[in-house]
């Protein structure tokens, strides 16, 4: 039976969306992917309709980049309302505890260091994890009370910082970069109770995925006002998404050989995940490098380079 053929264009290479408060990921993928006429769209890393921010949108054969992007590290910038924790932990829950109290300035600075590292953190009421198989805030809207079933899970936040604490107003501004798995919303409610507070989430921004910054990033108003031919000025080379990754150049024969399932030697002492090009520096393969042997581990090689 022959294959059908996909519609639109096979264009491959990343998008960076800044995307809108109100828009889902998935609304943000199917704009960017109708407005390119591209085969092939997905996103790397959800951000929740009430964030806006870096949305890197895979095309082509860059989605094959997922798995990488969507464990590589984020930036948030976000502001922490004081007084009422909710049962979302953001502004669209309902009020649960409500507190008087908000420390000072000195205060804050000082536990901030205790929510750096690896900490657990137990996910919101109202977030995407099981529970038996069915999503947490499936079982949080049928009024089930679920606290004690979310279990606290490791993750890691590698910096955390004040921008500004504003008493009068009830807010205080931060900065956090973190791991995958993190949520904004769960540290928001951990930082005020461990002030002897109560809190949630108000506005959230992120700001970079991986390499992919605010620099790289385009609205949807802008790529709408953009004619074809501009439009995919915007779209970045497929291994942007690995730019932190250390790449080798290789030959036609050494690729062929990889991607033939074989084991090849390589003159690096480079141990890990590695970028392979072939001599005319197209992508051919993700590899994992031990002891100078490399074993394939994605095949990123178009069908041209194969050869």
């Amino acid at each position: 039976m022959a294959r059908r053929r996909r519609r639109g264009r096979a264009i491959t290479g990343w998008i960076v969306l800044d995307k809108p408060v109100g828009m889902t990921s998935a609304e943000g993928v199917a704009a960017v992917k109708k407005l390119l006429d591209a085969q092939k769209a997905g996103h790397a890393g959800t951000l929740d309709p009430l964030a806006d921010g870096i949305l890197p949108i895979g095309l082509g054969r860059a989605t094959k980049l997922m798995p990488w992007l969507v464990s590589a590290s984020k930036e948030y910038v976000f502001t922490m309302i004081w007084g009422a924790e909710t049962t979302t932990d953001d502004c669209e829950g309902e009020v649960l505890e409500t507190s008087d109290h908000i420390p000072a300035e000195e205060e804050l600075r000082a536990v901030l260091p205790r929510f750096v590292g690896r900490i657990l953190q137990r996910p919101p009421r109202f977030s995407a994890v099981k529970i038996d198989g069915e999503r947490a805030y499936e079982r949080a809207r049928a009024g089930e009370d679920i606290d004690a079933r979310l279990t606290p899970r490791e993750v890691e936040i590698h910096s955390l910082e004040l921008i500004a604490h504003e008493p009068a107003e009830r807010i205080s501004r931060l900065k956090m970069v973190c791991g995958k798995g993190t949520y904004v919303r769960a540290l928001v409610r951990d930082l005020a109770r461990a002030l002897q507070s109560r809190g949630h989430l108000g506005y959230l921004r992120r700001t970079r995925v991986g390499p992919f910054s605010e620099e790289e990033a385009v609205t949807l108003d802008r790529l709408r006002e953009a004619d074809p031919a501009e439009r995919d000025s915007f779209v970045l080379p497929m291994t942007t998404a690995l730019a932190d990754i250390p790449a080798l150049a290789v030959t036609d024969d050494e690729a062929r050989r990889l991607l033939t399932g074989q084991t090849i030697r390589l003159p690096t002492e480079t141990e890990g995940t590695m970028l392979l090009r072939n001599l005319a520096r197209a992508p051919v393969a993700l590899v994992e490098v031990h002891g100078g042997q490399a074993r394939l581990v994605k095949n990123l090689a178009t069908p041209m380079s194969r050869r």
